[in-house]
């Protein structure tokens, strides 16, 4: 099993950054890749960025490109995103991923999941 612990979330007001924080424990070794996705109030969970720890390959939403950075650093099992000029369309519950096979779009082929954290972006 992988556990994995999200933070950095919180309110921020329009054009803002944020660095959310994803830490993962357990059968880390079984991680190939990390996700990121959101899930804002009445609305279906949403693909953001993801990356492959190796060799390094990153994927970004078209909604985010541009505007967030995915990053890790494997010695630390830690996988972070980076959101710059955030808007209150982006208000969300943000959920860090960990999948056994690769990086995807598809919250289903994801394997292990934090329990969220909360960014609140004021107008």
């Amino acid at each position: 099993q992988v556990q994995l612990v999200e933070s950095g979330g919180g309110l921020v007001q329009a054009g803002d950054s944020l660095r959310l924080s994803c830490t993962a424990s357990g059968r880390t070794l079984s991680i190939y890749a990390m996700g990121w996705f959101r899930q804002a109030p009445g609305k279906e969970r949403e693909f953001l960025a993801s990356m492959h720890w190796n060799p390094t390959y990153t994927d970004y939403a078209d909604s985010m490109k541009g505007r967030c950075t995915i990053s890790g650093d494997n010695t630390k099992n830690t996988v972070y995103l980076q959101m710059n000029s955030l808007k209150p369309e982006d208000m969300a519950v943000y959920y860090c991923a960990a999948s056994q096979y690769g990086t995807s779009r598809h919250s289903s082929l994801y394997d292990f999941w934090g329990q969220g954290t909360q960014v609140t972006v004021s107008a």
